[in-house]
């Protein structure tokens, strides 16, 4: 795509922002988000995970467990975000601490077990399990045969295998869930004493969904109200050690007043004993 109709496309996206002239572009913006190729685009609210899904045109796969989307971001281990740091800061901490324990929930092919390889020394005896759908799983695994010659990376399509883990990563994966990070720690019997967040989208009021176009597939986008996502953790134990925002990222929803998101949110939490 050309740079000038890529400044186009901004333009007319920026202007679906707008109500005075969203009836005009929206025809135009839909055009786009589904020919979508080079951007994560945004579009509509809706009530329940189902219902986004259910609204994907179907030119293109839903969701990341296909082949396309799975083979995603191998760049991205060597071209790190200023928002991927406190999450690898506070990783390395735990890790010198101790922490020997990382489910990386959504880690894809293990983009932060390996940036994090790149930049420090890990221990032997690190355990780093990866979990993510089935043909992301397969690539990472296929990945991790040539990439991974220390072996302290391994990967499961189940989540329930976080339990027991000393520290449960979600880095910019929990608004691709059909369940909440509440909802899957109080199915453990024993809960990860650490939880390192990173990139979620959080609202200051509202809880929805919306759908996302990432250029190979359609995904249901889950975003939380802030305050219903803290006392869901705080709810089993967890208090904030720290928090962060990256502003890099944003959910801007054309055609919406009072849902979009303008800066995505980090957290680490730690259980009381």
């Amino acid at each position: 795509m050309s740079d000038s109709l890529i400044h186009l496309h901004r333009i007319m996206i920026e202007a679906a922002q707008l109500p005075v002239l969203n009836a005009l572009v929206q025809p135009f913006y839909e055009r786009v988000f589904v020919r979508n190729r080079w951007r994560n685009l945004y579009r509509g609210i809706y009530p329940s995970y189902a219902a986004a899904q259910a609204s994907a045109p179907a030119v293109r796969p839903v969701g990341f467990d296909h082949a396309a989307t799975a083979r995603l971001y191998r760049d991205r281990p060597r071209n790190l975000r200023a928002s991927d740091y406190p999450v690898m800061f506070w990783i390395a901490s735990l890790i010198e601490a101790g922490c020997r324990r990382v489910f990386d929930l959504g880690g894809h092919f293990g983009i932060t077990y390996y940036a994090m390889g790149q930049r420090m020394r890990t221990p032997a005896d690190l355990d780093w399990c990866v979990h993510d759908v089935p043909a992301v799983v397969a690539c990472g695994r296929e990945y991790a045969e040539t990439n991974d010659p220390l072996r302290r990376l391994r990967f499961s399509e189940r989540r329930e295998d976080a339990d027991g883990a000393d520290v449960l990563l979600a880095g910019g994966v929990l608004q691709y869930l059909d369940y909440t990070l509440a909802d899957l720690l109080g199915r453990l019997a024993h809960l990860p004493r650490y939880l390192v967040i990173g990139q979620v989208p959080l609202h200051p009021s509202r809880s929805f969904f919306t759908l996302q176009s990432i250029g190979s597939a359609f995904c249901p986008y889950r975003v939380m109200a802030e305050p219903e996502f803290v006392a869901s953790l705080e709810a089993l134990g967890y208090a904030a050690l720290d928090r962060w925002e990256s502003r890099e990222k944003s959910c801007r929803i054309p055609g919406t007043r009072g849902y979009s998101v303008e800066r995505y949110q980090g957290f680490c939490f730690r259980r009381a004993d």
